[in-house]
């Protein structure tokens, strides 16, 4: 019998909805707890929960997060309308995942998870790249208005003596139209620069940041003179000590860069930009089921999850008693990066090997050819391919790293 791994502090798990919910525990059942004295302080964010503590248990999640420094997180339903209706909820919850971030001032970096017999559609790329969303503010937080009639549009401050301080004209509306006021806060901005900064340093990576300050002039340019600011201040020697570097370019010509590339780099983008480009970066190289994402605060306090939702769709068949090839990698990656950095901090380098040992284990589950359908026709022509359900994937995938750690 092998002796088990032994944690010395613990991480913060916090459980989740549906399908990847079921995918947890069989995740934990077959590839953890056999392998690790699993040390966690456990929250279920599970949509039944969230109602039963009106929500409490998200906050309490990210207090507990704050105190240990690691947390794994499941995937969580967003609830709308129909989701209200489906639960018997009181109200619509907030998103956790806007909770959590909102608590640790965190940046979100997503990572696509690279394997050999899968080739990204962008034939050059050799190397993940990773996104560093800047989540606040922008048009998900904008005041919008829609324009009935012709008049004025202005946008005006007030400051907290109350004087007006500035007022310009946005547009003198001749016809029905719409209009839209975002915002963002240097104080936001910053903790998003030091997020940046120090995840590239601990990837010894380079690090771009893409807006648009000569359109935008003071919009993008703060986000521009701040970056600037921090790195040169804090940043700099470190950087070059690394053997990394910072540059910041237009979006429209980052865009070009990262296709022409081979990877490799942290590009980091303002919150709509990094919204969409994570996607495009996921589909580009396979899939959103092979996609890392871990909040990082400035202070240093890591919560790692999957990128992709609850998969609904699988789970309705689940309830079904159909049996499901659902990709559990992504989960997986959750587990090992909040494990690899759990030992990381207490200096458990057996902790940390088992994680890599897991994470390789995996990839090369798949590059033999045993995967779950989803990848099955991603795969490079020629190249084996043995579709399986998850049972039979994570078994495969647990009979590689017993050989592994044997």
């Amino acid at each position: 019998m092998m002796k088990k791994i032994q944690m010395t502090t613990p991480l913060v798990e916090m459980d989740g909805d549906e399908m990847t919910r079921i995918l947890w525990r069989m995740i934990k059942d077959e590839l953890l707890l056999p392998f690790v004295d699993l040390k966690t302080e456990y929250y279920d964010l599970g949509l039944p929960e969230r109602e039963k503590t009106r929500d409490q248990v998200t906050v309490d999640s990210a207090n507990a997060t704050k105190k240990y420094g690691v947390a794994v997180k499941c995937a969580t339903i967003t609830p709308n309308k129909q989701r209200v209706e489906e639960y018997g909820l009181s109200e619509m919850w907030k998103s956790p995942n806007g909770t959590i971030r909102a608590m640790l001032d965190g940046t979100v970096f997503r990572t696509p998870i690279i394997v050999q017999n899968i080739r990204p559609v962008v034939r050059n790329w050799q190397k993940p790249i990773t996104i560093a969303r800047h989540a606040y503010g922008d048009i998900y937080k904008a005041t919008e208005y829609r324009v009935p009639s012709p008049g004025k549009a202005e946008l005006v401050f007030t400051d907290a003596t109350g004087a007006e301080t500035f007022r310009q004209t946005v547009y003198d509306f001749e016809c029905p139209g719409v209009l839209q006021g975002s915002y963002n806060k240097d104080s936001s901005i910053r903790a998003f620069a030091h997020s940046c900064f120090r995840f590239a340093l601990s990837e010894k990576k380079d690090l771009w940041f893409s807006a648009k300050d000569t359109i935008s002039k003071q919009y993008d340019q703060t986000f521009k003179l701040i970056f600037e600011e921090i790195f040169e201040r804090d940043y700099k020697a470190l950087f070059e000590e690394a053997g990394i570097r910072y540059f910041y370019t237009l979006i429209d010509d980052a865009v070009a860069r990262v296709i022409r590339s081979e990877g490799g780099m942290i590009w980091a983008c303002k919150n709509y930009d990094g919204d969409v480009m994570s996607d495009m970066i996921s589909t580009a190289f396979g899939s959103l089921a092979m996609m890392t994402s871990v909040l990082v605060s400035p202070d240093g306090i890591y919560e790692y999850e999957a990128a992709h939702g609850t998969v609904t769709r699988h789970y309705y068949r689940h309830l079904a008693g159909e049996e499901t090839s659902t990709n559990p990698v992504a989960t997986i990656f959750a587990w090992t990066g909040a494990l690899g950095k759990r030992g990381e901090l207490d200096g458990d380098a057996a902790l940390t090997n088992f994680a890599k040992a897991l994470e390789k284990a995996c990839l090369d589950t798949i590059e033999a050819g045993t995967m779950t359908k989803d990848l099955a026709g991603l795969v490079t022509p020629g190249s084996p391919v043995n579709a399986v359900n998850t049972s039979a994937f994570l078994a495969a995938v647990r009979k590689r790293l017993e050989q592994a750690l044997a």
